[in-house]
């Protein structure tokens, strides 16, 4: 799983860095043979006016083929909060895309297996005939 941390109007400091990446590790790191790649993107919308203005974007890849990216953003008066919410957001977010794949695999598994026994059985009941 490998991480890129970008900032858009805002200076990302080791502490921020940090705190990402501890972020980032705690809410998606049981994924870790799943992610191919992690991008951060994070900014400050109107500069020194204040507000509502912190951003947080969270762009998951996965290893899987043919899987769109998954996308969180949050915007947040302190990018802190911002940072954490989308990175919990991410991490439930990349667990239901694993879990539906999961089921599809499953699913399309005991098809096959059932139309294998059908020929089977299909294939029995001409040999009695």
């Amino acid at each position: 799983m490998r991480f890129s941390v970008s900032g858009d109007r805002i200076e990302i400091t080791t502490d921020i860095r940090e705190y990402i990446d501890r972020r980032l590790y705690f809410a998606l790191g049981r994924f870790g043979t799943a992610i191919d790649n992690v991008s951060v993107r994070v900014g400050d919308t109107n500069g020194p006016r204040g507000g509502v203005d912190k951003h947080c974007q969270i762009v998951v890849k996965l290893r899987a083929s043919g899987s769109h990216p998954i996308a969180v953003d949050d915007n947040d008066e302190d990018l802190y909060a911002a940072v954490a919410r989308a990175s919990s957001r991410a991490g439930r977010t990349v667990a239901r895309a694993i879990e539906r794949r999961r089921r599809k695999r499953t699913y399309q598994r005991r098809r096959m297996l059932a139309e294998d026994a059908s020929r089977t059985m299909y294939a029995d009941a001409q040999e009695d005939m």
